[in-house]
């Protein structure tokens, strides 16, 4: 028994410095040119050059980022397939009837990547300068103040709702076929508000076009530290796009190891903070136990605030 075990040791550990001994795909389930491309292709390119062997990114959108989720879960679990994500991965279960696959049960956590806060922001006719002040307005005006989103089930949909519901005020979601759109109307005056990316809003606000009244992350973001929290008010608030990266499950637990290892080292080099800040994220780095918990908590947080408020996608 002690020599087999010694055996399957040597051979996870062999397995893992042989890691990769062909071309790995990350595949991304969004169109190119969003964060998640963004993070995967950053890591794509050092992990070509530190692993020795091709990364390939494989754009797989569609279905709110399920087809591309399913194919890495369909895939062999031999770390030649990753997936590159974000947090839609905890909130499709409760948008959607049925899922093609089970997010806890199917993927394998390796690591955070990053994230990128969300901003609320206001038309400047609106009368208020503070997260405060916009509550007070609204009570006086139930169901009058309009809140755009860009789709049903968007982070800007879900971080309206959760407002909603944290700061118990009747605002009116007004659904849009996207972003561009919903911020056209939002700096046309035509809707009062809205939660964003930070990095698409940063212009809008230091141009004057719209205001920036609070940040949705638990800490103030960097490029606006005069702009508050949400959380400053209601402690606990927090909508941010987190960026993670995952394997099939039964991926081998070296391999794992392995890539949260390097993902870890590329994340930590000072041109790579540089580059990713000027684009508005936040750069992670965790183990695949701190990863898992998050996306647990995650779930657990956005089943309530979605059945709370009747959203379904479909």
């Amino acid at each position: 028994m002690k020599l087999l075990a010694g055996l399957t040791f040597v051979s996870a550990a062999v397995c893992a410095q042989s890691y990769p001994s062909r071309p790995v795909r990350i595949i991304v389930p969004f169109a190119a040119a969003g964060g998640s491309d963004i993070f995967a292709r950053t890591l794509a390119q050092r992990f070509t050059e530190n692993f020795g062997q091709q990364f390939i990114v494989d754009n797989r959108a569609g279905g709110n980022g399920n087809i591309g989720a399913e194919a890495v879960v369909k895939a062999a679990p031999d770390g030649r397939t990753l997936l590159l994500t974000t947090n839609v991965l905890t909130t499709n279960p409760w948008l959607y009837r049925s899922m093609p696959f089970n997010v806890e049960r199917d993927l394998a956590p390796i690591t955070y990547a990053g994230s990128t806060p969300n901003l609320l922001v206001i038309h400047p006719s609106l009368p208020v300068k503070s997260v405060k002040e916009l509550v007070s307005l609204a009570r006086t005006r139930p169901g009058e103040l309009t809140i755009a989103a860009s789709g049903i089930g968007t982070p800007s949909h879900l971080a309206a709702e959760l407002f909603k519901q944290t700061a118990r005020v009747n605002l009116l979601i007004i659904q849009y076929k996207g972003t561009g759109s919903s911020f056209n109307d939002l700096i046309g005056g035509q809707v009062a508000m809205s939660f964003g990316s930070l990095a698409g809003l940063v212009p809008f606000v230091k141009s004057g076009r719209l205001r920036a009244l609070a940040a949705s992350s638990l800490k103030r973001a960097a490029s606006l530290p005069d702009v508050p929290t949400v959380a400053e008010t209601y402690p606990g608030f927090e909508v941010s796009t987190w960026y993670g990266l995952l394997a099939p499950a039964n991926t081998p637990r070296d391999i794992i190891t392995r890539v949260q290892q390097e993902t870890v080292k590329v994340l930590a080099l000072a041109d790579v903070r540089a580059r990713l800040a000027t684009q508005g994220f936040d750069p992670g780095g965790t183990t695949p136990a701190e990863f898992a918990a998050l996306i647990r908590n995650d779930l657990a947080r956005w089943q309530k605030v979605i059945r709370e408020g009747g959203i379904k996608a479909e």
